[in-house]
């Protein structure tokens, strides 16, 4: 069974290179490997979606300690 880990951006690069080694060696149909790619794509997008989602937090924080402080 192929475990394939996909929580971290590092974790869904190296998904990504296991797959196209596998492709290349012909240990994986080409269109489950099409899939698992597609869907690893979003998931990295929805990590990046939460990365800049607590970024924005944060600077909106600073924002408010720092208007704070002025008063």
């Amino acid at each position: 069974m192929l475990k394939l880990k996909t929580s971290t951006p590092k974790e869904v690069r190296q998904t990504l290179s296991k797959l196209c080694n596998m492709v290349a060696n012909g240990e994986i149909e080409e269109g489950k490997a099409r899939t698992i790619t597609y869907l690893s794509s979003y998931i990295l997008q929805s990590i990046r979606l939460d990365e800049q989602e607590k970024q924005i937090q944060e600077l909106k924080q600073i924002v408010e300690d720092i208007q704070e402080s002025k008063k």
